[in-house]
């Protein structure tokens, strides 16, 4: 058999959520490639190259929403030789569910997902989360960052204050205010940007994953999105929760037991 003849690398596509930089993947990008897969991490639409320069022109992600989010990675895929797995974080893991609902993936795992429509649970350190963004309607059309402090209870709330510093400042980027107000509000929307066909849509497999003590993400957000999933029976939905990790498990130094599991649920389904 020629090289020609070989299969070719399952792809991989990696999607960040709001106020991380796609280059946050890096690390999981270098992994994935090591055993096998066509793996990358494109950022958002509006992002620059870098951390640095998505900082210096945060103008770039004004009224980013949802739906061009959607249509942007579905592009990307495009032009992948064969549909990827996509592995998204917090409002990146519902992209992903999205893209997997709609045909783009061929399976899909969501770490932290932003809630998806259907879902009204509203834990207090979510709200406490959103709060700076929501308060101010005028951020709708706007970028936000969170400081240092804000980020250390939002997403690294179980690590260390110099740890949580030191992601905070090599990491954040600004983000739209527009995907927040569009979830806020998706249960009141008739045709909201974040539904997802749960009941119907005959997918690949879905993982759905939670870290138990996450803020911005509660456990019991991404439980009542799996229950959304249960009368699908056509389709493969599976929920798995990483004890006692908070919003930052895919880039805090705990990043590869996180990494290790979603190898780990592909090589059981087959990729």
């Amino acid at each position: 058999m020629s090289e020609n003849d070989l299969p070719a690398p399952q792809p991989v596509l990696f999607i960040h959520g709001l106020w991380l930089h796609a280059s946050s993947w890096d690390p999981w990008v270098e992994l994935f490639t090591s055993r096998g897969y066509s793996a990358s991490a494109p950022g958002w639409p509006g992002d620059a190259e870098t951390v640095e320069a998505t900082r210096s022109a945060p103008e770039a992600l004004n009224d980013v929403g949802i739906e061009a989010i959607f249509s942007h990675y579905a592009d990307i895929i495009g032009g992948l030789k064969g549909k990827p797995v996509v592995i998204g974080h917090s409002f990146g893991g519902l992209i992903a569910q999205e893209l997997l609902a709609n045909g783009f993936a061929a399976a899909a795992i969501a770490i932290d997902s932003a809630p998806i429509k259907g879902v009204t649970a509203l834990p207090f350190s979510e709200l406490r989360t959103v709060f700076p963004v929501l308060a101010n309607p005028s951020n709708r059309k706007k970028t936000v960052s969170l400081t240092a402090k804000q980020f250390h209870y939002s997403f690294g709330n179980t690590l260390s204050e110099e740890e949580s510093n030191d992601l905070h400042a090599k990491w954040t980027i600004p983000g739209p205010g527009r995907p927040l107000f569009e979830d806020a509000t998706a249960n009141f929307t008739r045709n909201s940007p974040a539904a997802v066909d749960t009941h119907k849509a005959v997918r690949g497999p879905l993982l759905l994953t939670a870290g138990t003590k996450d803020h911005t993400v509660p456990q019991l957000v991404t439980w009542q999105t799996y229950m959304l999933y249960a009368d699908n029976p056509s389709s493969v939905t599976e929920h798995h929760l990483f004890d006692g990790r908070g919003h930052s498990l895919t880039i805090d130094s705990g990043w590869q037991d996180v990494a290790g599991e979603a190898l780990d649920w592909l090589a059981a389904k087959g990729f």
